[in-house]
Order: structure tokens, then sequence, then C-alpha cells
């Protein structure tokens, strides 16, 4: 039997990261994955999607601003099959780029279903239903999680799918509607009506992408719709017919009211997300069903962590990848105190895109705190207007006494790269007048930062 320092059951971003990371401490380490290293951020997740949805961009941009730049054309068409295959061509490179690393950092890679076992073994069970146990000092569990289910609409892989078969899709549906409108369903909401696809996106909640800034949520709902979605706020879907052709949902005002009929091809359940529990979890402790741990990401039994979305919210690659490294850490590096999720980005990769960082403007009130808001739009960017990508804005909240950076909060073109700079700003207790003492190249969508954190305090130039 192979005795290792650690074994990582689970191959997705946290898993693949932690294995990594323990690898490079010379700790003798195996990962456990049961379908491809990568996981489901990688091989149907977040990776795919967004090779997805740079496809449905460049169409929209060339079926409704073509003109804006000068060109025409004469019978513009898509092939459905090659728009899916590039995204399972990049899914396939990058996972065979992580398999590269597992041998560079002479990782064991163990393909199979991993399950927990007593005395520091972790049961493997193979695609032939063969067992194999294997010990080790140290047990990381990365399992992640999988699309969830209404009680009433399970998924049939056909009309009723996931995020996994809506980006697999052999056919191009005529009609689709969402029930979510999270970042997965606006991401796909965007992605199927770019092709023409007519789609209608169901929310229980007052806004799409509830958690994010109203004003930014707000701004956004506008977007789609002009983009020619149907968008149902503050509406619940009470139940389901899946008989004959297509799909017809019953929904109903949040609040109560008159019911409605809404049939369409094919429905996209993207509610959230459920946890993925290795087997023999029983003998954990769980919360809501998702794995407890410590600030050591120790679980109830000790030598056995967990990292990433198993773990519960925010359920976040970037999120997991961070927890795993603190985990393995924590357990290799004499003197380390992992560090617990602080500050993080959240990205929407919709377009325009959305991204955000800290405290909403909602939050701040709730808190009662005295900030100071500054916004600077994108229609006054000369990068944005010159790119013909004008839509949106960034707004940054400061505390109002010190200038410290309480949020910020991004609608438009590039916004999920800009995000990163505040980020790093806030991670260094960064103030108003060191951003605005930062020379931003021009012109460049960046300087939005700096004219926004600017116009916060009443120094803004170009607004």
């Amino acid at each position: 039997m192979a005795n290792y320092d650690l074994i990582v059951i689970g191959g997705g971003p946290a898993g693949y990261v932690g294995a990594i990371r323990a690898a490079q401490l010379g700790k003798k380490v195996a990962c456990v994955e049961k379908e491809r290293a990568g996981g489901t951020c990688l091989n149907w997740g977040c990776i795919p999607t967004k090779a997805l949805l740079k496809n449905a961009e460049l169409y929209h941009t060339m079926t409704h601003h073509a003109d804006d730049f000068g060109l025409s054309f004469d019978n513009l068409s898509y092939d459905w099959e090659k728009v899916i295959k590039r995204s399972r061509n990049v899914s396939d490179k990058l996972a065979g780029g992580i398999e590269f690393l597992f041998k560079k950092n002479k990782i064991d890679y163990i393909r199979g279903v991993g399950g927990l076992a007593a005395n520091g073994k972790v049961e493997v069970i193979d695609a032939d239903g063969k067992t194999e146990m294997y010990q080790t000092e140290n047990i990381l569990v990365a399992t992640g999680c999988v699309s969830r289910e209404l009680p009433f609409l399970p998924f049939d892989g056909e009309k009723v799918i996931g995020s996994r078969e809506a980006m697999n899709l052999p056919k191009q549906p005529k009609s689709i509607t969402i029930i979510g409108a999270g970042a997965i369903g606006i991401e796909f909401a965007y992605f199927f009506n770019a092709y023409g696809t007519e789609v209608t996106v169901i929310e229980m909640l007052d806004t799409v992408l509830p958690i994010e800034d109203n004003e930014v949520s707000k701004t956004l709902e506008k977007s789609l719709t002009s983009q020619g979605i149907t968008v149902k706020t503050s509406t619940k879907t009470v139940s389901a017919d899946t008989e004959g052709d297509g799909v017809k949902l019953t929904v109903e005002p949040a609040d109560g009211g008159d019911s409605e009929i809404i049939e369409s091809e094919i429905v996209l359940v993207a509610i959230g997300i459920a946890p993925v529990l290795p087997n023999n979890a029983e003998q954990l402790k769980l919360e809501r069903g998702y794995i407890d741990t410590d600030d050591n990401y120790q679980t109830s039994i000790p030598n056995v962590y967990a990292a990433g979305d198993i773990t519960g919210p925010p359920w976040l690659a970037h999120v997991g990848s961070f927890e795993a490294v603190q985990a393995v850490e924590g357990m290799f590096v004499d003197g380390h105190k992992p560090k617990k999720v602080g500050l993080f980005p959240a990205c929407t990769y919709c377009h325009p895109e959305v991204a955000s960082i800290g405290l909403t403007e909602e939050a701040c009130k709730e808190q009662g705190l005295e900030y100071t808001v500054g916004k600077f739009p994108f229609a006054a960017s000369g990068r944005a207007l010159a790119v013909a990508d004008s839509e949106g804005f960034v707004k940054m909240i400061f505390d109002k006494k010190h200038g410290e950076i309480l949020g910020a909060h991004m609608i438009g073109g590039g916004a999920t790269e800009l995000i990163a700079e505040v980020g790093l700003a806030m991670n260094l207790e960064a103030t108003n007048e060191e951003i605005e003492d930062t020379i931003h190249a021009h012109p460049t969508l960046a300087e939005a930062i700096h004219e926004a954190t600017g116009e916060a305090f009443g120094h803004a130039i170009h607004i």
C-alpha cells in the first residue's frame, strides 16, 4: 500500500492547486479525480463557458455593430457544432496542462471516486468498480458541487438541463427558459440570445445578479432587455409540465398574484449548486450539507481537511484555490497560520461584464457607515469609445473620513480584468489619495478607476 504525505480527493481548482502546492513543499502527494483534472470549473464550468461567451460576443458584434466599424458582409453564418467544439478543445488543452503539471511535480494522478476510510486511508473505486486503498498522513477533500435541481423539475438531460448540458447541446434550441438570474443563468442567457434563441429569465428576487450592487444589477437588466432577453424578476416558478414537446412552466409573482404559463423548448435550471460529498462522508460534521471546517481548514476528523466549494459559499474557483493553498501550508509549513477568505472579487462574463469586490452601497447603509461614492461612465472614456464598447460605469465606494476603499462595482467591457487593480489596492489598504497618485496609462479603461476615485472626492477631471 502506497504511503503519502497528502492525498487530495478532487481535482478541481481547489484540489489540483492544493496538490501542486504540497508537492512544491517536497511532500509525496496523490490526487484522486473521478473524471478529469481540472474538475467542473475547467471541464464543464468556468473555462468552456468563457470560450462560448467569446464566440457569442464576436457574433453579436458582427451582426449588430459591424456598421459602427465600417464593415459589411453578406450571408454571415455560424456552425453550432464548431462553436461547441471550440469550447471543448479549450478545456481539453487546459486539462492536459494540469495533467502535465502533475507529472512535473511528481504527483500521482489516480482516476476514480475517492472516499474516506478508517485510520488515514483513502478508498478509491475505479471505473470498473475495483477498490484500492491508499495510506496517507493527511487528506484534503475538494470534491466540489453540482447544479441543484428543483424538486418538481428534475434534470432529464434533454428538456430540463443544468449548466453542464447547456454548454454541450448538440442542437441550438429555438427557445429556452432559464430559472435563476445569478451569474450562471445570466451568462447562458447572453450566450443563447446572441445566436437568436428566444430567451426568458425567471428570478424570484427583485433583480438579476441579486448579490451585486443594486445600481449595477438594474443597469444590467436594462441592457439585457435591450438585447432582446425577456427578464421576469420577483417571479417564482411553481410547477412544470414536461409532457409532449417542450416544457410549460407555471410562474407567478413572488408576493402572490395571477399565474401565467411560459413555454419553451428547453429549461435551464440555474438556481444554485449542491455539494458532492466524498464516499463515507457521514463521519464528518456537516453544516447545511457542506463540510464544516475550523480556522485551519481541518474537519471534525483530525488530519482531514477540506477546501473549495464543498465547504460552502462563496462558490468561486479562485476562492477554492486560495483556501487549498492555505490549508496545505498550514499542514506542512512550520508556524504558518492559515488565512481565511476575506476580500474576493466576483465576476459575471456576460456583455456588458460585471465585476465587484468589497461592500455594496446597500451594505454600507445597513452597517451605518459614513461613505462617499464616485462614479465614472465608460461613455466618457476615450478608450471605451475608441473600441465601441462604452456601456456601463465604474463605481468606487470609500470611507468618508479616511479614504479607505470599502468596495468597487463595475459594469462594462473589461470589468472582469479591471477589478484586480482594486483588489490589490484594498489588500494593501490603499486610500483614494494613493489611487489618485498612481499614474494610469492613457488611453486605457483603467483610467475609469482613477476618475471614479477622483469623483468621489470632487477631483475628477473628465466628468
